[in-house]
């Protein structure tokens, strides 16, 4: 199991220097965040020859995997319809990850959150 462990962590540090060449000076490291957490990830977008930066700011409903597999959904309403979208943490597409506000729930996987208003959820998460 060691070499495993051994080639996940390799592939984690080439992502990681991936981003770092890539961002150059603005450059910076992925906080802890959990379920209930309200973040902004900003993500590469590549349309055509252009690349742009393009913020999802949302609910962490989920967490999942370990080490190079982890993965976490983000919900948010936009326009009255629920959008969820699934990002690896790793991904060289992201970025940047910020924490705008720490949730106060107990469970791990928010998935009760689909069916309620925006106003539900705000009471339910603080």
């Amino acid at each position: 199991m060691k070499t495993i462990e051994f080639i996940e962590n390799l592939n984690i540090e080439k992502s990681v220097n991936y981003r770092k060449e890539k961002d150059g000076e603005n450059y910076t490291e992925l906080p802890e965040f959990r379920a209930g957490d309200s973040i902004n990830v900003a993500v590469r977008v590549i349309e055509g020859e252009k690349e742009r930066i393009q913020n999802f700011k949302g609910i962490v409903i989920s967490t999942r995997g370990s080490s190079l597999n982890k993965t976490f959904t983000i919900r948010k309403i936009s326009n009255g319809v629920g959008v969820e979208r699934v990002f690896p943490v790793y991904s060289p597409m992201i970025q940047s990850i910020s924490v705008l506000k720490s949730g106060n729930v107990t469970k791990a996987k928010l998935y009760y959150l689909r069916g309620m208003s925006e106003k539900k959820i705000r009471q339910k998460l603080s």
